[in-house]
């Protein structure tokens, strides 16, 4: 099995470096491409892959073929590449805010994907949505397959995806979403691990210090979460003490309309996904 990538970028290095760590495949099978000469040999030199020089080469080799690339230059990869992909390659795009049906009648050169996603004949499209935590192996991936995708090429994908974090399926209505609430996320996250470390520099704690209490604070937090399974209120009222210190603040970020500017952040966010 051959693995291809089309854009040779970070979060493209962060699936190799995913794959390459839980040895899927080793580096002999990855095969990439990019438009940079640089970003080729980094990747060569970094990772021991193959890299081409052209998009269809890498195409032509794969077996399982990610799309890597800025949703502004997708269109131009599909026009490079239409009429090569073989028939049981799996294409897994990366690309942000760009449909299964987008990418069909990109690479097939057809008008409407409908009929082309009901019989064997059509191609096998793995829409996927990872975030930039991938790049410490801790992404979070949404997963959409078009119905060409077999129970067990999507397997094998899940296990490429989740080499670098967690992997979900969800439905195709959803990935906008996704994107919303893990795709830009880190952002969010990162102002406010620095808005708190901002915070702490005035209560006169040493700057590179104040990072590591804020980010380790969002790290213990969020596993938190995810190991105890309880309800992030519940977790909430467990540290806000009655007449405590923890409660004022909460007050003041209610006060502020903390919560519905997240919420607002995120319905921006989808709707401009839309938009791409």
């Amino acid at each position: 099995m051959k693995i291809g990538f089309i854009g040779l970028g970070n979060m493209a290095k962060a699936i190799i470096g995913g794959i390459l760590k839980d040895k899927i495949i080793p580096a002999k099978d990855i095969i990439g491409s990019d438009k940079s000469a640089d970003m080729r040999k980094g990747a060569a030199k970094e990772f021991g892959i193959t890299v081409y020089d052209t998009n269809k080469e890498v195409v032509a080799n794969s077996d399982y073929l990610f799309f890597a690339v800025k949703p502004q230059f997708l269109p131009d990869v599909m026009d490079e590449i239409r009429g090569t992909v073989k028939k049981n390659t799996v294409i897994i795009s990366i690309v942000a805010g760009k449909t299964i049906e987008f990418i069909e009648q990109g690479v097939a050169g057809r008008k409407s994907a409908s009929n082309a996603a009901k019989d064997n004949s059509g191609l096998k499209i793995i829409r996927t949505m990872p975030n930039t935590p991938a790049l410490v192996g801790e992404g979070c991936t949404g997963v959409c397959p078009n119905d060409n995708v077999t129970d067990k090429e999507l397997k094998k994908a899940l296990e490429i995806l989740s080499s670098f974090g967690k992997a979900y399926v969800v439905p195709e209505r959803l990935m906008d979403t996704v994107g919303a609430v893990s795709g830009s996320s880190p952002a969010y996250v990162f102002m406010f691990i620095e808005a708190m470390a901002d915070g702490a520099v005035a209560g006169g704690m040493p700057r590179s210090q104040a990072y590591e209490f804020a980010a380790q604070a969002v790290l213990g937090s969020a596993k938190l979460v995810l190991e105890s399974g309880r309800h992030p209120g519940e977790l909430k009222d467990m540290v806000c003490s009655p007449g405590g210190t923890t409660i004022e603040g909460v007050k003041v970020l209610e006060e502020c309309g903390f919560r519905g500017a997240i919420m607002d952040c995120m319905e921006a966010v989808i709707e401009k996904t839309k938009r791409l």
